[in-house]
Formats: C-alpha cells, structure tokens, sequence
C-alpha cells in the first residue's frame, strides 16, 4: 500500500460565549482534519489539536514539508515516516532564542501528529481492526469525565451544582473542575460545595492550568485533600514545571499531573525523572501523534505513573484502552464549549454507566460529517 496523497483541513469555529478557566479564556474552537489516501482507495482520516493562533503554520508544514516526504511511501512504515518527518525542515525561521525555536518545534510536533493519527487510522482500516486493538485492545471501554467548572459572571454554588448534576445524569464519572481563578480559598469552597452535594462516588479532578506559586498549590491541596480529589492537574506557574511541580508532590497527599504542555517524550522523560508528577497527561494532538504517544506509556510504565489525556476523546479514547495504565477519557458535554465534539463526528461513541465504550468499527471509527467540514473549513473561508 502507497500513500497517493495527504490533505489537511484546518476548521475554526466562533463560540457563543467565553469560557474561562484558571489562566485563560476560550472564544473559539478550531480543530485540524487530516486525510491520508492510499493507492488502494482507502482514507486515513483523523481530527485534532485545538490550536488557535498558530493553525496555518500547521497546516503549512504538512503541506509543504510532510506531505512530500510521504507521497509515494509505504503505509506500513510508520516508524521510518515517523522519523523522517521529526527529522525534516520545516521551513520555519531558526531566531536564536531557545523558547521561540521551542514554539516552531511545537508548530512540527503538531503537524507530525496530525498526519501520523490519520497513518494509523488508515492502519486499522487496512487490517479491518479498531485502532485499540491494533494497540493492543487491553479493554473495550474508558471511564468518563467532563471538563467543566469554568468561571462565568453570576455563577454561583447553585449554578455549579446545576452543572455538575446534569454530568452525572449524562452517565459520567465526575469532572476535571476548573480552579485557580478565584482565590484559593474561593476554589476550596467551590470543590467542598460539589463534593457534598455530588457524594463520594463522583471523581473530582482539579485542573489549575498553571495558575499557582508552589506554595499556593500546597495550600490548595492540603486543604482539599479531605474531598478525595482524585488529582490536582498542572497546579504550578510555567516557570516552577520541575521543582514546582515536585514539591507539590512531596507536600501534598493528592497525585500531582502535567504534561499536556509536552511536546515530545523528551520533556515527559525530564518530568519523571524530577520525580515531579504521578499521572502524564500527554495530548497525542500536540506531542508527535500516536506513534509518539505509545512511546510515552511505556516509558511511564516502568516508573508507575498512570497515563492520562487532554482532551481530544475521539483519539484518546483508543488510547487509553490500549494499555492497562490509561486512566479517564475527558469530553465536554457542553455543546457551547465543543460543538464540534457534538456536530464533526456523524455518530458519538456511547456513554454508559460512567464509561465511554470504544467504536468497534475498522480505524478510530468515527465517520466526520463532510457538510460541517465544508462549512467551517478556514481554507473555504480564505478562497
């Protein structure tokens, strides 16, 4: 089987209203559809990535750079096109200053990983397999959560626990609660307020985005560790990743998880071996794809740190079943913060019973609504 052709597909829709969370805000969702052809007739499709400002680099790497490397070659070689496109130029300026030259490696580790989810869809359509059990199919469903609890003007107790309820009526597992905005001891009120109102059995995660000094994390932390928090996600400022993160860890009962910033198993190496978390949340969308991905899991395997993912369910979801590791998948079951989680694929998988069960269909096996494409394509908008 021979790559005829790759395309990429960049979407961008406008939100109704703002999301805000611990460091940032939200006002749109873009996403990347990428197609790969075979000679056979056969289509790898996957989509991705939420990147907004820097959406067209991406798509100009795999256009100009990628794709050429990859016309012609054979499907199976995943590992060789893998390394070739991580050892390629991308035709991105080199400035001399080691963060800007990190964010034009950020721009290529997310055009590698859009084409290399879309290599593997195409693998598993090419053997008639879903993509989990191509992995290795360790079970066929993930436990659930939403990524909910954002700030709003006017949002009280009772409007949090309004939102919470409809999670758990949904069939979810709990949240990954947004914190960090309101001040620490706000966000210990508005964790206690769900916990007692939810009960026990419902998983409470909480995701600082990087809001904290370390010893406001700690403070947080040991003030909800009563809550059976289930994990405190990225709980420290960009500039404390390492010993931030690491006396957390030691200073607080609730295992400690970051590595959605992460681009490659490089800086996922450095976080384990600073012993500064518990849990990676690697998203295959930003650090390299799947094939990058795997590479992780089993690194964090030897060192007991559970896998867990940001975002993206309709790749995570195969992910996470594959390995016996893999921890919660995480939607957002509100349609205003990702319509196009409710509006791309032609059908969901099913949720059930705190589970999301993975589509056993050849590939990631979600069909994408072709109308939605064409009416949000960024490109159709620029011709």
């Amino acid at each position: 089987m021979k790559i005829i052709d790759v395309r990429a597909i960049p979407l961008v829709r406008p939100l109704e209203e703002t999301f805000r969370g611990g460091t940032y805000q939200i006002t749109s969702r873009n996403t990347l559809v990428t197609e790969i052809e075979a000679d056979n007739g056969l289509v790898g499709i996957a989509f991705g990535g939420d990147e907004e400002k820097y959406q067209s680099e991406v798509v100009q790497v795999i256009e100009s750079a990628l794709r050429p490397l990859l016309i012609g070659e054979d499907l199976w070689s995943v590992e060789r096109l893998w390394d070739r496109m991580f050892q390629a130029d991308p035709g991105l300026e080199n400035r001399g200053i080691h963060t800007l030259d990190l964010l034009n490696k950020a721009i290529q580790m997310q055009a590698i990983a859009a084409v290399d989810n879309a290599l593997w869809d195409l693998l598993g359509k090419s053997y008639g397999v879903p993509l989990y059990k191509l992995l290795g199919g360790f079970r066929d469903r993930v436990p659930v959560i939403a990524i909910g609890g954002y700030y709003a003007d006017g949002k009280g107790d009772k409007e949090l626990i309004e939102e919470m309820r409809g999670y758990q009526a949904a069939g979810l597992a709990g949240v990954k609660m947004k914190v960090g905005r309101a001040t620490v001891k706000e966000d210990v009120h508005r964790v206690r307020v769900v916990r007692e109102a939810l009960g026990q059995e419902f998983v409470i995660a909480c995701d600082a985005n990087q809001a904290w000094v370390p010893e406001d994390a700690i403070r947080f932390g040991g003030a909800v560790e009563d809550l059976g928090v289930r994990w405190l996600e990225e709980p420290v400022v960009w500039y404390e990743q390492l010993r931030g993160l690491r006396q957390v860890r030691q200073a607080v009962k609730i295992p400690v998880v970051a590595g959605q910033g992460e681009i490659s198993r490089f800086g996922c190496r450095d976080l384990i071996l600073n012993e500064a978390v518990d849990i990676l949340n690697v998203d295959v969308t930003i650090a390299g794809g799947i094939t990058e991905w795997r590479r992780i899991a089993a690194m964090a395997s030897m060192f007991g740190i559970g896998m867990a993912h940001h975002e993206e369910p309709q790749v995570a979801l195969h992910l996470l079943a594959s390995i016996p590791h893999g921890l919660y998948v995480e939607i957002f079951p509100n349609p205003e913060r990702d319509p196009m989680w409710f509006d791309l694929p032609v059908k969901q998988p099913e949720i059930q019973g705190g589970y999301m069960k993975v589509p056993q269909c050849p590939g990631l096996g979600i069909d994408l609504d072709q109308e939605i494409i064409a009416k949000y394509s960024a490109k159709s908008k620029v011709l």
